[in-house]
């Protein structure tokens, strides 16, 4: 009690002195430090929250099938495993490698979920032999298994205003040396500290006076997430305190794991151009191409010592510095008890083994990607898109995506100047689903500007060619493709009063030639002669059925003056390809929330198919063109054997160079030709038709049949008469007809041999046409 009395007498002495100051430092503290902490504490609640659900879209390829049959080379599987971010490890057993022992391959996948289902982590072995998959077995239980899928590669991530690369991952999925290491290097009390380390302050004071210079920090984990997402690395006093107050209202507010998990996924690692690294994980899959779950001790080493500097330990910048400063992190590790002193030694001993591009998945494939977003946005806004946390998946195949790419760099190369001065674009689907593979809109990779597959309009020559013949195969009782067309000249006026007098590309005719020849060898006479008997209207209506808009109405249509985009031929050779089902392209297969669970599926169901008579027979045709006709270079060379389907087109004064072809489950439509709408000095045959080819020499392609299609049956026939022929009579040829629209009965060869006898005989059609191929 006399204790208190004489610290009462003692205040009351005092008071008279410190009244001024306690009165200041009561104003200061209600009038500025609580509001002000009210304010930081609001702004602090709001950016903490906020900072696990803002995430943004990822854009996935299609999953990588592997099942017995199915066509598959080794060059296309390693690409798809290496762009899928799997590495090859020779001792296996680790999610996301590959081994390979000749032509058996180890693969260790990781499992994924998707509009399909997806599936779960697995070790399988796939044999490849004669380009194509042999077996795919389970090496867990032993099984064959009928398909497996690898996990798809991120091809795109949508976002908003900010440039900025994270995956979102939970506490109990990072993995407990980077959990532990990261305290062990950063801060070692995290667990008891209240946001402020004063003890790591005093440490690191004393370490960096005795050094003379900045050794060591003595800021929290905590701090550092506080920089990460409010301040910037200015040093003043007002940063200071702001730091130190909002590290203790986090501390306060959540839990220390929650601070924790979110330093996981924010802190920033790296830069590649305006796009930021934030978090373990994105910067595992930007350094090693890999997840953050499948890091090794020495990249777990390399990650947690970055933090002290991102730019100045930058490893492909900076590696003998990387090297350095993971090694004392190692070190570290080792003696903290993280690491035996043997595994520290031994991942000391290792490279820094970095991925080789290094490439962030941020639009990668911009041309791709303009039609993926087309085909959603109807079911998804931007702000959803940019902060929704959905996987979209699509039916991008890498290998189709890159290879393309690759045929027309090479072909333009090849070009010399031509190559030069000329842009080109490509497509290339599945013929039995509508599924886009591949888009290039440049012959420059990964150009973000002009998209010329979707977006560029040019006329597509005698690419139209094919379905004039369609559609006039569409009535069997007026037309086979033995029918004798006209190919003589050709004079009409045009609406403006002017003469339209088209030619073929020799200049010749070649009077009645067999409908075939007339498609195979690419005569513009014999076409226009024949659409003029079929209605260049019912041809209108054909392709205005695609939903084609503004088809041009005169005959002029017949040669191709019509301007489509290589997309828009590709939907109509679809047609073609997928055996008369009218398939829609589509780019995406289904859209997943963060939960894994389905929420928009996109497919196509085809319906019974139409005019397949028709569709086949010009098949059937298009094969003749790939063999013997203006596209004879592919069946000339080894691509032979895919019994391909074709036709080439040129524009007037070779300002278009086009190529359209289909296998038995793949469809590739080229364009090449100048911006300016210059010639580009190329046809179909010596420009596209060379790119359609580079491709086809590399990705992985079933034959198409070389026996006429179902209902079609092959015949000898004397086109002069139209009746089936002995095989052995002069004229004789065989053609590809539908079944049963032929009489049965078959006209020998006497009366042919009495007029040799005496000098007569029948006049033949004409030859086919020696001059050079170059449509």
């Amino acid at each position: 009690m006399a204790f208190l009395n004489r610290l009462a007498a003692f205040a009351r002495a005092c008071w008279p002195w410190v009244r001024i100051p306690f009165w200041i430092c009561m104003g200061l503290l209600f009038g500025f430090v609580l509001p002000y902490t009210i304010v930081l504490n609001k702004r602090v609640q709001d950016r903490f929250n906020d900072l696990v659900f803002a995430v943004p879209t990822r854009v996935y390829a299609r999953p990588l099938p592997l099942a017995a049959s199915l066509p598959m080379t080794p060059a296309a599987l390693e690409l798809e495993l290496t762009f899928a971010g799997y590495s090859r490890d020779e001792h296996g057993e680790v999610a996301g490698t590959w081994s390979r022992d000749g032509s058996v391959y180890v693969i260790d996948s990781r499992g994924y979920a998707g509009p399909d289902g997806g599936e779960l982590p697995r070790r399988i072995r796939v044999v490849l032999g004669k380009g194509q998959v042999v077996s795919v077995k389970d090496l867990a239980t032993g099984k064959a298994l009928d398909q497996a899928h690898l996990d798809p590669a991120r091809i795109a991530t949508l976002y908003g205003a900010a440039q900025e690369e994270r995956r979102i991952v939970r506490l109990a999925d990072v993995p407990p040396l980077l959990l532990s290491g990261l305290q062990a290097v950063e801060d070692r009390d995290f667990k008891h500290h209240f946001g402020i380390d004063f003890s790591a302050i005093l440490r690191a004071s004393f370490a960096n006076l005795r050094a003379g210079h900045t050794v060591q920090g003595g800021s929290t984990l905590t701090q550092q997430l506080v920089r990460n997402l409010f301040l910037d690395r200015e040093q003043n006093f007002t940063r200071k305190f702001n730091e130190a107050l909002m590290s203790i209202l986090i501390e306060a507010h959540y839990d220390k794991g929650r601070i924790l998990e979110a330093y996981i996924n924010q802190v920033f690692l790296g830069q590649q151009g305006s796009q930021a690294v934030h978090g373990f994980a994105a910067a595992a899959e930007f350094y090693f191409g890999r997840r953050m779950e499948e890091l090794r001790p020495q990249e777990v080493a390399l990650l947690v010592g970055m933090v002290k500097g991102p730019s100045y330990y930058d490893p492909r910048r900076f590696p003998d510095r990387a090297l350095s400063r993971r090694n004392l992190v190692l070190q570290q590790f080792v003696d903290t008890g993280l690491l035996t002193a043997e595994q520290g030694k031994a991942a000391q001993a290792t490279p820094l083994g970095l991925a080789g591009n290094g490439q962030l998945p941020h639009n990668r494939f911009p041309a791709f990607m303009q039609l993926v977003r087309a085909q959603i946005t109807s079911d998804f806004d931007d702000s959803t898109l940019s902060d929704g946390n959905l996987s979209i998946f699509t039916t991008l195949d890498p290998a189709a995506q890159l290879y393309a790419e690759q045929a027309i760099t090479n072909t333009a190369k090849a070009l010399g100047k031509r190559g030069d001065a000329a842009q080109a674009a490509g497509v290339v689907t599945d013929t039995q689903t509508g599924s886009v593979l591949a888009i290039v809109g440049s012959k420059e990779p990964g150009d973000q500007g002009f998209n010329r597959a979707i977006d560029a309009r040019r006329p597509i020559g005698s690419l139209m060619k094919p379905f004039v013949y369609l559609v006039a195969l569409s009535d069997p009782s007026r037309w086979n493709l033995a029918t004798l067309i006209d190919d003589s000249p050709v004079s009409m006026r045009q609406p403006d009063g002017t003469m339209w007098t088209p030619q073929n590309d020799e200049h010749d005719v070649h009077g009645l030639v067999p409908m075939v020849d007339g498609l195979v060898h690419s005569w513009n006479l014999a076409t226009i002669h024949l659409g003029m008997d079929v209605g260049v209207g019912r041809i209108k209506a054909f392709l205005e059925s695609f939903g084609l808009q503004d088809v041009n109405p005169s005959p002029s249509l017949l040669l191709g003056a019509q301007d489509l985009s290589p997309l828009q031929v590709a939907q109509l050779y679809e047609y073609l390809a997928a055996d008369g089902h009218a398939l829609p392209l589509l780019a995406v297969r289904g859209v997943v929330d963060s939960d894994g669970r389905t929420i928009k599926r996109y497919e196509v169901k085809g319906g019974k198919g139409e005019y397949q008579g028709a569709v086949r027979l010009t098949t059937w045709a298009m094969q003749q063109v790939t063999r013997s006709g203006t596209a004879a270079a592919i069946g000339a060379s080894s691509l032979g054997v895919l019994n391909a389907a074709g036709k080439t087109g040129t524009s007037n004064d070779q300002r278009d160079s086009w190529f359209a072809g289909f296998t038995g489950d793949r469809l590739a439509v080229f364009w090449m030709g100048r911006d300016d709408n210059k010639p580009s000095g190329l046809y179909g045959a010596t420009g596209s038709l060379r790119v359609w080819q580079d491709l086809f020499r590399k990705l992985p392609t079933r034959p198409l049949s070389a026996a006429p299609g179902e209902g079609l049956e092959l015949a000898w026939i004397n086109p002069q008469e139209g009746k089936r022929t002995d095989p052995s009579c002069e004229g004789a040829r065989q053609f590809a007809v539908l079944t049963g629209t032929l009489a049965a009965d078959t006209e020998g060869c006497f009366w042919q041999h009495v007029g040799n006898l005496f000098g007569g005989g029948q006049d033949q059609p004409a030859p086919a046409s020696t001059a050079p191929v170059r449509d």
